[in-house]
């Protein structure tokens, strides 16, 4: 959503017991990725249970602008006939990635290698977020860029002609930059190799095996990864089912865990290791979450969730757990304010440049309810027990922000509302009935 936009407040406030089902959307991380690698392959590539949000839906415009075939069979049913790796067309527009952070940065990476010119932009909220970290060893391959002061959008990329094979040490734990650099990798002649000191989502490596890349991952001595990728191969059409987004369902999640007498499921979830740091923490909070019918799909493990409301005491979240969960942290705020004593966040920095300044907006949308809270640069102690509510909460165009709150006005004393829930529809488009249809009430807050 740009600033230009209306805004639409919504107010949540205390209703019975949560029951039912929660058919949260496809995730996002891998939705984006069966697009790209899709375009990258040579022959179909068949997807189902693609998130049609609009974050997804700006990344199948650009690659769409970048040659690719693409075609919607059904609702999250997607066929792409890809152009090959170094195949993709200069683009005749410029590429709007909206609100979108992961798919401007992958799609950097993807025409970073290919000789070509293109313009990469965003809304108001993307143009505030930094590309340099990925635009800089973006370089390393030979490409060449112009941005605003500080590396941001709108962005002018011009693909190496002659790419270069890396070696490069990722500075941030950033699964976007990793991404990127492996991305503009496939058409660099030789093997790059990447490597990480703090483990991210390891979707684009699990993807690009499946693909046909050739790319091998070492662990480290004193942790972390290397990831070693050969250039100027060929990759293969797949076939795709996308798991449901964890990150989508930590919001019916959470709201099943505070709000009492709650009993709700979410089928098919995925279950990467490293995409469960909430479960992990909030079961170290005492929450009732049991999975059923655990299974694997393209590599992924994926279960149902069974979520019940429960007591929760507050933890220390080792920092190190941040990148497993780094999308999670203001809904995992919302739960500690409800937990008994202090939980402890460290390890945030990253949230400082999401669509928000991510941490001062949980901090202040708590504050601004009655919670007590201590901020520090690189996190937060947020101090739970009964929470007041009653306040209005500045989303600041987070999506993130706006549904973690909503989930906060359910089970808090007095209605909370949000300012704008426009936004929501960049991840979760459904989220508003689907917790309707759980028990939920929301209601139309005047703007």
């Amino acid at each position: 959503m740009d600033a230009s936009q209306t805004p639409r407040p919504l107010t949540a406030r205390r209703a019975g017991p949560l029951a039912g089902t929660a058919p949260v959307p496809g995730d996002k991380s891998i939705s984006h990725r069966a697009l790209i690698l899709g375009a990258l392959a040579v022959g179909e590539t068949r997807v189902s249970g693609l998130l049609e949000a609009e974050d997804v839906l700006g990344t199948a415009k650009a690659m769409s602008a970048l040659g690719a075939d693409l075609l919607r069979d059904g609702d999250g049913m997607w066929r792409v006939w890809g152009r090959g790796v170094g195949g993709l067309a200069e683009p005749d527009c410029v590429l709007d990635f909206g609100n979108s952070g992961t798919g401007a940065r992958l799609v950097m990476g993807a025409v970073a290698t290919t000789a070509m010119r293109a313009v990469l932009t965003g809304d108001a909220s993307l143009r505030r977020r930094p590309m340099r970290r990925v635009l800089e060893p973006l370089t390393l391959f030979g490409a060449e860029y112009d941005a605003r002061e500080g590396g941001l959008m709108p962005v002018t990329l011009r693909g190496a002609a002659h790419p270069l094979a890396i070696e490069h040490e990722v500075a941030v734990a950033s699964a976007q930059v990793k991404s990127a650099l492996l991305l503009a990798a496939l058409n660099a002649p030789g093997r790059s190799r990447i490597v990480q000191r703090a483990l991210t989502r390891d979707h684009t490596e699990k993807m690009l095996a499946a693909f046909g890349a050739r790319i091998a991952v070492e662990a480290l001595d004193g942790g972390g990864e290397a990831i070693e990728i050969t250039g100027e191969i060929d990759l293969v059409p797949a076939v795709v089912d996308v798991p449901c987004d964890p990150s989508s369902a930590a919001f019916p999640l959470v709201a099943a865990l505070i709000v009492p007498g709650s009993d709700v499921r979410i089928p098919g979830v995925l279950l990467n290791p490293r995409r469960t740091g909430l479960i992990d923490t909030l079961k170290e909070m005492g929450a009732d979450i049991a999975v059923e019918n655990a299974r694997e799909s393209g590599g992924e493990r994926i279960g149902d969730l069974i979520v019940r409301a429960s007591s929760l005491k507050g933890v220390e979240v080792p920092p190190e757990r941040a990148p497993s969960m780094i999308d999670e942290y203001p809904i995992l705020a919302i739960a500690a304010a409800f937990a008994e004593g202090r939980t402890v966040m460290r390890g945030l920095e990253e949230l400082r440049v999401k669509e928000s300044d991510r941490l001062s907006a949980i901090v202040a949308g708590l504050r601004a309810n009655g919670v007590a809270v201590e901020e520090s640069e690189d996190g937060m102690t947020v101090t739970g027990g009964e929470v007041a509510g009653g306040g209005t909460v500045t989303t600041h165009m987070d999506h993130r922000i706006a549904m973690s709150f909503l989930v906060m006005g359910l089970a808090s004393r007095d209605a909370v509302t949000v300012d704008d829930v426009s936004m929501v529809a960049t991840s979760f488009p459904e989220f508003e009935e689907l917790m309707r249809g759980l028990g939920a009430e929301f209601l139309v807050a005047e703007p």
